[in-house]
C-alpha cells in the first residue's frame, strides 16, 4: 500500500496540488490522467520520493519495495544491459557486487568467509540465483534479443534503452510499481507484452499514459487530476469518461430543475407578497427559495484542440503507385523491393517493429530522400502534406509560430492564420512564441496547424501522437476519421490505429504484408499467428544455445 496524505505542492504562488489524500492498494492498477501541466509526472515523482511536497507525506507499508521507470536514458551508459536490469532491485545488485569482490580477493580471510556466507543466505532468500534468467526473460519479452544482453548500454539505440529501463522497473516483482509513459517509444508488440505483464501483476501499479487503449486494458481504477485535486474512479478509462460525463449531465439536469423551481417560487412571491390572504404562503415560499442551492459545476481544465483537415481539391482515382523501391542506410537494407498501389479511399496504417523502414519510406514519398532503386508516382490531383517523426531542425529557429505558418497559408492574412492557431490552442500572445522554445506537444500542434492550412488531400504522418496529451490525440483521431482524403500513417496508439485505418501494411524482412482490414482483425489474423510462432521458436533456440 502507498498513500498520499494531505499532499500540497506549491510552485511559486501556484498550487499544483492542494491537500490531496489518496490511497493505492495492492492488486490494483491505477491510471493517472489529466491535462498537460496538471502534474501527472510530478505526482509520480512525489510518490517515488524524487520530489518533496510543500506539505504532507507519502506513507508506504513497511518492508515494501518501490520501483519506478527511470527517465534518464544515459544514466546507465557505462553498465552492461543485464546488470542495468538487475539494478532495479538495488539491494540484490549490491549483494551480487559485494560477493564478487570478496570472492575475487587473493587473501581471502575468515572474516571474508563469514561475510560471504551471510550474503549467500540473503542472496538465496531474494531468489538471487534466478536474477539473470529473470532479467533475460523480461528483456526478451520486450524485444531485446539475447545477443544484446551482454553489451554496454551506450551501444544500444534510444528505443532499446527505453526497453531496458522498463525491464529494470519491472524486475524482481516490486511491491509498488510506478510507470511514467511506459509505452512511449515501444513498438506495438512490446506494448502488447507489457499489457499482459501488468494484467497478471499482483501488486500495486500506478501508471501515467496517454494511450487510451492501454489504460482500458490494464487499469482497474482511474485517478483524475483536475484543479489541483485528484478524484478516484473505479474502472478503466472508458468507464471514467462515461462516469464523469454522466455526473456532469446529472448535475446540469438537477440544476435545471432547481432553476425552474426557483423561477416558479420567485413568480409566486412577486405576485402574492402584497396580498394579505397569501402572505403566509409567500413567506413560506421565500424560506423554500433560500434553501435551494445550485450545484457548483466547475468546467474541466482540459482543453481540446479543433482539428479539421479540409482538402482544397478532391482527389482523383490515381493516387500513388510504388514500384520495387529499395533503400540502404548505413549498410543496412531497410527497404527491399517494396511495391503497392494506394486507392483514393485508403487510410493505411504502417505497423510492426521496423520503424526505420516506415520512416525511410515516408521520407522517400515526401521527396526528402531518393530511393536506391525503384520508382514512385503520385497522381496529378494529389497534394501531399508530411508530418516527420523528427522535427528538431525545423524548430531550431528564432521565428514565431505566426511567421512559420504564413508561407503555407493560401491567404496571406495574419487574422486568417491566427484563426487556425486559435483552434490549436495558440490564442492571443501564444502565437508570438518563438519556435525554439516550444514544448514537444506544442511543436506537434504547430505541425498539425501547418497541415490544416495547406489543404492537402494526402496526409503522411510519422508518429503524430508522440508528445500529445490525451485530449489532442482524441481530437486528431476524430479529425482523421472525418478526413475525406488519403492517409498514410504510423502510431503506437492502438486505439488511434484501430479507429482510423481501413488498411494495414507491415514491412518485414520477408517483404511487405498488405491487408485491407482493421488493426484488431490484423492482430487476430493468421499472419500474426505465424509471426508469433516464429518469434517463439527463435526464443526457444536462443535458450537452447
Amino acid at each position: 500500500m502507498i498513500q498520499a496524505s494531505n499532499i500540497t505542492l506549491r510552485l511559486g504562488k501556484r498550487a499544483l496540488f492542494e491537500e490531496v489524500n489518496i490511497k493505492f492498494t495492492e492488486g490494483n492498477c491505477y491510471g493517472i490522467i489529466g491535462a498537460n501541466g496538471a502534474g501527472k509526472s510530478t505526482f509520480l515523482k512525489i510518490l517515488s520520493g524524487q520530489l518533496e511536497p510543500t506539505q504532507g507525506e507519502i506513507i508506504i507499508t513497511p518492508g515494501q519495495r518501490l520501483s519506478f521507470l527511470q527517465q534518464d536514458h544515459f544514466k546507465y551508459d557505462n553498465y552492461m544491459v543485464l546488470d542495468t536490469v538487475i539494478m532495479g532491485n538495488k539491494r540484490l545488485y549490491e549483494i551480487m557486487k559485494e560477493k564478487d569482490a570478496i570472492y575475487a580477493k587473493e587473501d581471502f580471510t575468515d572474516e571474508d568467509g563469514i561475510r560471504a556466507s551471510e550474503l549467500e543466505v540473503e542472496f538465496a532468500g531474494m531468489d538471487g540465483w534466478e536474477a539473470e534468467s529473470g532479467a533475460a526473460s523480461l528483456l526478451n519479452g520486450l524485444g531485446i534479443e539475447t545477443d544484446l544482453h551482454y553489451k554496454m548500454m551506450h551501444e544500444l539505440n534510444g528505443s532499446e534503452k527505453v526497453k531496458v529501463l522498463l525491464a529494470q522497473a519491472l524486475f524482481g516483482n516490486p511491491d509498488i510499481l510506478l510507470l511514467d509513459e511506459p509505452t512511449n517509444h515501444l513498438d506495438l508488440d512490446a506494448v502488447a507484452w507489457l499489457q499482459e505483464f501488468l494484467i497478471n501483476f499482483d501488486n500495486t501499479v500506478i501508471v501515467v499514459s496517454h494511450d487510451r487503449y492501454f489504460l482500458n486494458k490494464v487499469c482497474t481504477h482511474i485517478a483524475d487530476i483536475d484543479y489541483a485535486k485528484i478524484q478516484l474512479y473505479a474502472g478503466n478509462y472508458d468507464f471514467w469518461y462515461e462516469s464523469s460525463q454522466l455526473m456532469i449531465r446529472q448535475m446540469k439536469e438537477a440544476n435545471k430543475k432547481k432553476e425552474e423551481r426557483i423561477k416558479e417560487l420567485q413568480e409566486f412571491i412577486q405576485r402574492f407578497s402584497a396580498n394579505a390572504s397569501k402572505s403566509k404562503q409567500a413567506t413560506s415560499r421565500k424560506r423554500a427559495l433560500e434553501k435551494i442551492e445550485l450545484d457548483d459545476i466547475r468546467p474541466s481544465s482540459r482543453k481540446y484542440p479543433y482539428i479539421d483537415f479540409r482538402p482544397s481539391r478532391e482527389i482523383g482515382n490515381e493516387v500513388l503507385t510504388v514500384s520495387n523501391l529499395s533503400k540502404t542506410i548505413d549498410g543496412v537494407k531497410v527497404l527491399d523491393n517494396i511495391s503497392f498501389i494506394v486507392g483514393h479511399d485508403d487510410k493505411i496504417a504502417f505497423v510492426g517493429p521496423d520503424t526505420l523502414a516506415t520512416t525511410t519510406l515516408f521520407r522517400i514519398l515526401a521527396g526528402e530522400i531518393e530511393p536506391d532503386e525503384g520508382t514512385y508516382k503520385w497522381g496529378v490531383t494529389t497534394n501531399v502534406s508530411y508530418f516527420p517523426k523528427d522535427n528538431t531542425k525545423l524548430f531550431d529557429s528564432e521565428e514565431t509560430i505566426v511567421d512559420f505558418l504564413m508561407p503555407y497559408s493560401p491567404e496571406k492574412d495574419v487574422t486568417y492564420v491566427r484563426g487556425f492557431m486559435g483552434r490549436m490552442l495558440f490564442a492571443g500572445e501564444e502565437g508570438s512564441k518563438k519556435l525554439k522554445v516550444l514544448s514537444g506537444g506544442e511543436r506537434v500542434r504547430v505541425m498539425l496547424s501547418k497541415m490544416m492550412i495547406a489543404g492537402a488531400n494526402i496526409l503522411i504522418l510519422d508518429e503524430p501522437t508522440n508528445h500529445l496529451d490525451m485530449e489532442s490525440i482524441t481530437s486528431l483521431n476524430n479529425g482523421l476519421i472525418k478526413f475525406p482524403g488519403v492517409v498514410l500513417f504510423t502510431s503506437q496508439d492502438h486505439q488511434f490505429v484501430q479507429t482510423t485505418a481501413n488498411r494495414i501494411m507491415e514491412i518485414t524482412p520477408n517483404g511487405l504484408i498488405d491487408k485491407i482490414t482493421t488493426y484488431d482483425e490484423y492482430l487476430a489474423s493468421d499472419v500474426m499467428a505465424r509471426k508469433r510462432q516464429v518469434m517463439r521458436f527463435n526464443k526457444e533456440d536462443d535458450i537452447q544455445d
